[in-house]
């Protein structure tokens, strides 16, 4: 038995160093910031540029900002990282993506919205950052 016991133990702890890994490389003061800016500054965002090459799908009217399905799209070469943002939300971080070389940079997410606002989603390329932005009226807000 206690051979058994210890040859388990020995798979548990590996099973759980990879999920230290993630939970040490989440980014908790981000998406404890309360502006976008106080956000952009952890993440260390600089200077976006608006480009057309990042593709925002959301409704355009929302009845329940409980559940607002948002699929976005960077056709920018090199794509290394996605950060959705709401402004109007307590948290205006929604969401923060990192790619792996030669993952497509593509989401589809559900998020809350507290109210008719503007997304907005930046992409880090190298030592760039890009931005678009699309507007979505909220008949309901998801946000408490």
């Amino acid at each position: 038995m206690t051979g058994r016991r210890s040859i388990l133990q020995v798979l548990l702890a590996g099973l759980l160093l990879p999920l230290k890994a993630i939970a040490a490389s989440w980014n908790t003061p981000a998406f404890e910031a309360r502006t976008i800016d106080g956000a952009k500054q952890v993440l260390n965002m600089r200077a976006e540029e608006n480009t057309a090459q990042i593709e925002i799908v959301a409704p355009d009217f929302a009845e329940n900002g409980a559940v607002v399905q948002v699929e976005v799209m960077s056709r920018i070469a090199g794509t290394e990282a996605m950060a959705i943002f709401a402004e109007k939300n307590p948290v205006p971080l929604v969401a923060n993506f990192t790619f792996s070389h030669g993952a497509q940079p593509y989401v589809i997410t559900r998020i809350k919205m507290a109210e008719s606002q503007s997304l907005q989603v930046v992409v880090k390329v190298g030592e760039r950052y890009y931005q678009a932005s699309r507007y979505v009226t909220v008949s309901e807000g998801g946000c408490g």
